[in-house]
């Protein structure tokens, strides 16, 4: 079964059709079907998207597990940099985002992005051979390394730091980028488009199945450069792909300083708050022309009730322009489109439905730090071999494949005939869905780590005799949570965000992880104060033989069904943007 529905053009399609006028080619000419874009420049996209993947898990995957074999770190202090370290990835997303909505565009900033990415990985290879993993062969789990200078390991962090700005810069960007080469005011396309994103996710997944099996096994036995060298020469193929496709692409230009355009807004309707408001939006302040030109060609963006405050911003009055050389010139901090109100409202819309998606993260975030910790402290012999707990996240990734096919051959297509319509779940319903199974992977997990403990050596530090195997579950449910969650919230967030905030929504889903991981930090940090009082060794100490890592799992699941009752309030109450000359999907709804 091939990955990708190659597209066959025939001649009609190879028309010079126009697209958006904001979508150029290479050349600089306006995008058309047939001559760019589409799944011809989707294929190589993929393709860059799996092995970047399959680089950046290299690192992640077993970083824990470096910080305390190499860096001789607690399990708790090497989940909460782990934690960190992913958050600030995330956060770094929002970097990338802005430079490609604002000024460099998707390809310039993918480009950028991905050549950071490579100089951290080469660095990282280079410096853990020479200063971190002494004596050679150290950090398995029999060889433990040396100690290390503060200069060594201010170096480290440095170097995967900048592994983090390359990955984090570039990840929101080319989600974006991948969607920019389908129209979605083209029925076919836009269908494509939706296709899109999960196979996107797909990749993602593929691409780090590599890393979460050989990778993993030979980082877990102390082979830490070749391991890191391998995700180096990864990121470089996947950067040589990315730009060597480059007549393929479409490009959408950049709409200028969001955070300018944002503040406007605010700043015109602070101004004019005594002022009156006309009934309805008639008299609201929009420009001629179904584009608009100024911005960047973003497409206009119909009024919407709510958040009434802000349309003030759009309210003429007779001090809004300027009047030079026999042309009339608006004030921009004075007078706003609606199509700029508008813009903010979707920002402010979006809001509370991000929030609810952070403690899901929280969830996800156990999957690479606790989840491990856990496993290596479980019997771990499959057929005479000792496996690494981290390569268990490989069936997190199988499970996400396979519930990607079952979402889109069966079940999209069975709620469709249900429901008598060509939508069948909203991103809403699903991200809701995402939730409850990410309650239940947590109740998994504490089931699992409950049966550990009462088979574990007591007052020792060997392993359980409960096998690890009893980990799968979790990571399948995790897996299937995914495809609803993190998949919808690509969809949905570059859906929902006007035409000069693409990547900013696909940001919106990178830093709900970053939120996450930091929230996940929070939670343990205040978990282990309160119970490691009085010389009590906490629910995660060093030695899990002497926690409770099963209440905290349990902790999460409840907090996962709170946060499921002020999602579906908040997903209830949304409202979804109006674009013109665009068919309003199912999108925003999450009615039953």
């Amino acid at each position: 079964m091939t990955m990708i529905d190659l597209k066959i053009l025939s001649k009609e399609d190879a028309q010079d059709k126009d697209i958006l006028e904001s979508s150029v080619e290479f050349t600089g000419q306006h995008a058309a079907e047939g001559r760019s874009g589409g799944w011809l420049a989707g294929n190589f996209l993929l393709v860059n998207q799996g092995l970047a993947t399959l680089a950046f898990f290299g690192v992640n995957v077993n970083l824990v597990l470096f910080l305390t074999r190499v860096l001789q770190q607690s399990n708790a202090v090497a989940a909460n940099n782990v934690s960190k370290w992913t958050g600030a990835l995330n956060i770094f997303s929002l970097v990338g985002a802005f430079l490609s909505d604002s000024y460099w565009g998707g390809y310039k900033t993918c480009v950028v992005f991905q050549a950071v990415f490579v100089f951290g990985l080469t660095v990282l290879s280079v410096t853990s051979h020479l200063f971190l993993i002494k004596p050679s062969g150290c950090g398995d789990q029999w060889t433990p390394c040396g100690s290390h200078t503060n200069l060594e390991v201010r170096l480290f962090y440095f170097v995967i730091y900048m592994v983090a700005l390359g990955n984090g810069g570039y990840q929101p960007t080319v989600a974006s980028f991948g969607a920019d080469q389908f129209d979605e005011d083209d029925p076919k396309e836009a269908h494509s488009k939706d296709t899109f994103f999960l196979y996107f996710y797909l990749a993602l997944n593929l691409g780090s199945l590599f890393s979460n099996t050989c990778l993993s096994y030979f980082e877990d036995r102390g082979i830490w450069a070749w391991g890191f060298w391998a995700s180096t020469v990864s990121a470089f193929v996947a950067l040589l792909i990315f730009v060597g496709a480059t007549p393929t692409y479409r490009h959408r230009k950049p709409g200028g300083n969001t955070v300018s355009i944002f503040c406007q807004v605010v700043v015109a309707a602070s101004r004019k708050w005594r002022v009156a408001m006309p009934p309805g939006a008639a008299d609201l302040y929009e420009e001629d022309g179904k584009e608009l030109q100024v911005a960047g060609g973003r497409r206009r963006i119909l009024h919407t009730e709510g958040l009434g405050f802000l349309d003030r911003a759009a309210v003429v009055v007779s001090d809004d322009f300027t009047f030079q050389a026999q042309s009339t010139h608006r004030k921009l901090w004075r007078l706003c489109t609606i199509t700029q109100v508008e813009e903010v409202k979707c920002v402010l819309r979006l809001l509370p439905v991000w929030l609810c998606t952070i403690l899901y993260s929280v969830v996800f975030t156990q999957m690479a730090s606790l989840f491990v910790v856990q496993g290596a402290a479980m019997r771990r012999t499959v057929g005479g071999v000792t496996i690494p707990p981290s390569i268990m996240s490989a069936f997190d990734i199988l499970s996400v494949v396979a519930f990607i096919f079952f979402y889109k051959r069966l079940l999209q297509p069975l709620v469709c005939r249900v429901r008598k319509n060509t939508t069948g779940l909203t991103e809403l319903q699903r991200m809701g869905i995402g939730l409850i199974i990410a309650a239940l992977a947590m109740v998994s997990a504490g089931v699992v780590e409950h049966f550990r403990l009462k088979l574990r050596c007591r007052g020792c530090t060997a392993a359980s005799s409960l096998h690890i195997m009893w980990q799968v579950p979790q990571y399948v449910l995790v897996g299937a949570s995914e495809v609803f969650m993190y998949v919808s919230q690509l969809q949905f967030f570059n859906g929902q965000t006007p035409d000069g905030l693409k990547s900013f929504g696909s940001a919106l889903y990178m830093t709900s992880i970053a939120f996450g991981n930091f929230f996940s930090d929070f939670i343990v940090t205040i978990v282990m104060k309160i119970t490691g009082k009085g010389g009590r060794p906490g629910w995660i100490p060093a030695n899990l033989n002497d926690g409770h890592l099963d209440r905290f799992y349990f902790l999460l699941a409840a907090l996962s069904c709170a946060d499921l009752v002020a999602y579906v309030v908040c997903a209830k109450s949304y409202k979804c943007i109006k674009m013109e000359g665009r068919c309003e999907k199912a999108t925003g709804g999450f009615h039953v």
